[in-house]
């Protein structure tokens, strides 16, 4: 009988706390965090807004150091960024001077990700394709709508074939049927590909659509409210979203986040009396 190898654990957070300077002292914007993200995961993290959710992100990917506490990437403390963590933000983080062709070969040809010329046209081309760029090669990036340039910021982050992907609300600014798209698009590479995923959304649909799991964080600071293993495989479609069990886990973590945007506002009350 075959032994099952047990899932990988990648990231490790272990207790974390980080504390920034305010104008009233110090104030703390994550609180005791432990959490543990496996090779091959696609985790969301959801929160109200100004919880401190993207200081997690910033955490896995060395912007940000903690407090206290450690976040190991493989069993080694996280020090500064890497380029095993690509990374993805709400702004489309693409250069406007240089062209499509340009954006994606910038990573390649830094010293941490360098390869031969030939390579390089290869990884372009390979990605031109796959993000349906092919005939916008030559353009620059205001020539190209929210959604291609969105997909180009993809394709930059992939291209240097980063082990982990960090996104940060990386479709909050796309029209709906956009963002839709994104997601499948997004869905489609990462079954080609395979990546560990952390995701900040605050979209509950979102999360639930892409993600193997969901961790709802409280108001500021930040603590595990609840983490949540999705019940969908892989591959997936739009037809998910009309699943009972999709619908039933979208109103559970609407009112997880909602009571925590209650707290916030208590919080802020509190703060003016």
């Amino acid at each position: 009988m075959r032994t099952q190898t047990p899932p990988q654990t990648r990231i490790s957070f272990n207790n974390v706390c980080v504390d920034f300077p305010s104008t009233n002292g110090s104030m703390r914007v994550v609180d005791g965090v432990s959490l543990d993200i496996q090779e091959g995961e696609f985790v969301s993290i959801i929160g109200p807004s100004g919880c401190g959710k993207t200081t997690l992100m910033n955490l896995v990917g060395g912007f940000v150091l903690p407090t206290s506490g450690t976040v190991l990437l493989d069993g080694r403390p996280v020090q500064g960024p890497g380029p095993e963590r690509g990374v993805m933000f709400q702004e489309y983080g693409v250069f406007p001077w240089l062209t499509v062709r340009q954006n994606i070969e910038f990573g390649l040809k830094l010293k941490a990700n360098k390869v031969s010329a030939g390579q390089c046209e290869d990884i372009v081309k390979r990605y031109l394709s796959l993000m349906g760029l092919s005939d916008f090669a030559d353009h620059f990036p205001k020539h190209l709508s929210g959604g291609m340039r969105q997909r180009l910021a993809l394709a930059r982050a992939y291209a240097v074939k980063p082990q982990f992907l960090l996104m940060d609300e990386p479709f909050g600014a796309l029209d709906a049927q956009t963002r839709s798209a994104m997601q499948d698009l997004l869905l489609e590479v990462l079954r080609v590909e395979g990546k560990t995923v952390m995701l900040i959304t605050h979209s509950v649909d979102e999360a639930i659509y892409l993600s193997s799991k969901i961790v709802v964080v409280t108001a500021r600071p930040s603590r595990v409210r609840e983490v949540i293993e999705v019940p969908f495989g892989y591959p997936r479609s739009e037809g998910v979203h009309d699943d009972p069990r999709f619908l039933e886990l979208s109103k559970h973590i609407r009112k997880l986040v909602m009571f925590e945007y209650e707290q916030q506002a208590k919080q802020s009350i509190r703060a003016t009396d």
